[in-house]
């Protein structure tokens, strides 16, 4: 039975129930792959030059830079592929929402810019959190493979 269905007598418009049962899969999707592609666009940038974040990664304090700079480029860039594509979605997943978490605490603390600097940061972080709880659903490479984490 879908979705909805149970939950039929409790929508204020009943008649939606169909709507939201065939689009469900399809929203979540949409939203994966603008994430993912969204994180790809952030890191582009990153990818093409691995080390230039060497300063910004050691002032926050994650030593050696020569190490974190390349890790988060490859995290945003490929990680954002496979979060769009829907391969290994909930680890790809988890590590985005790692550092969008500690863009968090730069931007809210570090900066000193509170909510107001931290906000797109913690909405991104919310939605890779829920992907590393959900995984790709059915649209996913994962799902073509049977297999995910």
């Amino acid at each position: 039975m879908a979705q909805f269905d149970n939950h039929r007598q409790r929508l204020f418009v009943p008649a939606v129930a169909p709507l939201y049962n065939g689009t469900h899969d399809v929203v979540e999707t949409i939203l994966r792959v603008t994430a993912g592609l969204l994180l790809v666009t952030h890191g582009f940038g990153k990818i093409l030059n691995p080390f230039g974040a060497v300063g910004m990664v050691e002032s926050l304090g994650f030593y050696p830079g020569v190490f974190w700079s390349p890790l988060l480029a490859a995290t945003e860039f490929f990680g954002g592929i496979f979060i769009a594509i829907g391969l290994f979605t909930r680890p790809a997943s988890f590590a985005a929402m790692i550092v969008l978490l500690v863009t968090v605490w730069f931007h809210g603390v570090v900066k000193a810019e509170g909510l107001g600097g931290a906000e797109k940061s913690i909405l991104w972080a919310a939605i890779f959190l829920f992907f590393a709880i959900r995984g790709g659903n059915r649209h996913s490479v994962d799902a073509k493979l049977s297999r995910e984490f």
